[in-house]
């Protein structure tokens, strides 16, 4: 390191007093004041000086800890044909996400959103023994997503910097191994970086593979909803399951009623008619929980066709749409509209149920098995499923809509519910489940709520907020099956390659950082990722005080400090204070009027403490 600081007068930056009106969050909002980043197009950012000095000692950390392992850095192009996700079925899958686009020859490529093809086949092409593995390789690069809603800055881009990390074993031993080795440095590096997580299970979603975590940090701000309980379970909302009822013997029971209920398109509404006109056997009264919910959707499939499912649930619940996408992925998922329901005359809407008097209604006649329960600490969860296979001919009944019908794992065998008749204004009481109605699959889409039983037996649940700063996966064989990757395993015998993926994002870790680490003046950067060590102002106009804080400035540089010199001989105390506090250099050195008496200020941003320091000690203070 060199012994010139660097001069406020020459860097390349300009901060603004207003806050930018397209700034969301406080992060965003500093980020451009500040200087560190400039808006390019929605979603898409120049980085300035100040910007890169905090993301390259980010990334230095994630590298330091990458090599600790093992894992060697390689560099991929951005740009990347078409052919390799052709094959693993993800050009098509992505749909709108990615940005594509055509050579002059006429040739298909696309802006990575990420790259595990094109890791699989580098390997691939050089190695072929189990002698050669494991194999750990990263790469920190920018991806390109196609947001429809860019928002919060750097939090949500369409261009944006991650580390992405590819694990490659010929066992599931292996895979094991090395994926706990990624999992422990991820821990390394959110802890070098001042952050706190939460590993959450979460949901493989497009990715695939089996063991998926997700480092969360909690935050208000956060896209991500995840769930914990004093005994440790933690989980995206996604990958929580529910404790599944024991079935109930419905023998005995008596048939469905079908009632009038006129001016009852709702659960509120129905639930008051019920209360006024049906009273309970056990004397209690009718809640929403004792109603079946039907909700229409309409998916939209990545071949263009459009297809309307319904899900059955419980009526004190609603739909989660993030739940709904995943299950349904990489279908487009909204609610169906009046046309859906104008081309499909037996759902009746506000109306609707599973069931009516001349037969089944939903469902294509492929019936799943009741979800199937699983023994936890002191009760047991669902293993939902989702069937796809086509109903037998001639299955539907003359008013059968041969929609797919699921249901929430809630709804087991011998459960009671009011819900709709498929008739305007009436609805059916007692109608039992496993008896009078099944359905095609069991999915979990129904919203999480505070309360709700852990399926380890730890206890009900809380929920938060946060946001993902890393996510690990089993990708299994998935990819290396699909790009053929085999190696001779010690038998000379061909074996499928297992793999690890294991993403950090490192630019939103530069967001996160500054949105946890500000006050209402500025950022203030941790000591190990702020783009200076020292912050020297000159806070008086006199040359002898210049003089003085340009020595102090050069000393503190000549000990191995990285020091930013507020020299402008024409700025205000006021002003150089005010960007002081913007920019979040940590440690600031006032070089005021007291100077002449031998004394300096010492001001902590991060305490907001400050002191009077003799001249003669700052430099050993600082950079002993």
């Amino acid at each position: 390191m060199g012994v010139v600081p660097t001069r406020l007068s020459q860097l390349f930056v300009r901060t603004l007093r207003e806050d930018p009106s397209d700034a969301e969050v406080t992060s965003h909002r500093l980020l451009l004041r500040a200087g560190y980043i400039r808006r390019q197009a929605p979603g898409v950012f120049a980085w300035l000086p100040l910007g890169l000095k905090v993301r390259r000692k980010i990334e230095a950390v994630i590298r330091e800890e990458m090599d600790g392992i093992g894992a060697q850095e390689v560099h991929f192009p951005a740009l990347l044909p078409r052919e390799p996700y052709e094959i693993t079925g993800r050009w098509t899958e992505y749909g709108d996400g990615v940005f594509r686009l055509k050579d002059r020859h006429g040739a298909d490529y696309l802006l990575a959103p990420t790259h595990e093809e094109v890791f699989t086949l580098l390997v691939k092409d050089l190695y072929s023994s189990y002698k050669d593995l494991p194999l750990s390789i990263y790469q920190i690069q920018d991806k390109y997503r196609d947001e429809a809603r860019p928002r919060a800055g750097l939090l949500r881009g369409r261009e944006f910097s991650m580390k992405d990390a590819y694990s490659f074993d010929y066992t599931d031993a292996g895979l094991d191994v090395s994926y706990q080795a990624q999992r422990d440095a991820y821990e390394r590096i959110f802890q070098r970086l001042g952050l706190d997580y939460v590993i959450v299970q979460a949901d493989a979603g497009a990715m695939g593979g089996s063991r998926s975590e997700e480092f969360l940090h909690p935050t208000p701000i956060g896209e991500d909803t995840f769930v914990r309980t004093d005994g440790g379970y933690a989980a995206n909302v996604e990958a929580f399951r529910t404790i599944v009822p024991e079935a109930i013997d419905h023998s005995g029971f008596p048939a469905p009623e079908v009632v009038d209920s006129p001016n009852t398109p709702t659960i509120p509404t129905l639930v008051d008619l019920a209360n006024a006109s049906h009273s309970r056997p056990d004397g209690r009264e009718w809640t929403a929980a004792d109603t079946l919910k039907v909700v229409v959707l309409a998916l939209s499939h990545l071949d263009g066709s459009r297809e309307l499912i319904a899900i059955g649930l419980p009526g004190d619940r609603d739909v989660d749409l993030k739940r709904i996408e995943v299950a349904f992925a990489p279908a487009e998922v909204e609610a169906a509209t009046a046309a859906d329901f104008a081309r499909t005359p037996q759902l009746v809407k506000g109306y609707i149920g599973p069931w009516s008097a001349d037969g089944a209604v939903l469902g294509r006649g492929v019936v799943a098995e009741a979800p199937k329960s699983r023994a936890g600490k002191s009760g047991r969860s669902s293993e939902p499923r989702t069937l796809d296979a086509e109903a037998p001919a001639g299955h539907e009944s003359a008013s059968s809509t041969g929609i797919r019908f699921f249901l929430d794992p809630r709804i087991v065998d011998g459960t009671q519910w009011v819900t709709g008749a498929n008739i305007d204004q009436k609805h059916v009481f007692g109608l039992v489940a496993g008896r009078d109605f099944s359905a095609d699959g069991f999915l979990e889409v129904a919203e999480v709520r505070e309360g709700d039983l852990a399926p380890d037996g730890s206890g009900p649940i809380e929920t938060a907020r946060g946001m993902e700063i890393g996510h690990v996966f089993q990708l299994g064989r998935k990819y290396a099956e699909a790009l053929g990757l085999k190696v001779l395993d010690e038998n000379g015998k061909l074996v499928t390659v297992t793999m690890g993926s294991y993403g950090i994002g490192v630019t939103r870790i530069l967001a996160v950082i500054a949105e946890a680490n500000n006050d209402g003046k500025g950022l203030i950067w941790p000591a190990n990722v702020t783009p200076f060590d020292v912050h020297v102002i000159a806070a008086t106009k006199e040359p002898e005080i210049h003089a003085v804080a340009e020595t102090i400035a050069a000393e503190l540089e000549a000990r191995g400090k990285d020091v930013l010199f507020d020299d402008r001989p024409k700025v205000s105390a006021g002003v150089k204070f005010g960007d002081a506090e913007l920019l979040g250099v940590p440690t600031i050195v006032i070089v005021g009027r007291g100077a002449v008496e031998g004394n300096v200020e010492l001001w902590d941003r991060r305490t907001g403490d400050r002191q009077s320091v003799a001249i003669d000690s700052i430099a050993a203070l600082l950079a002993p």
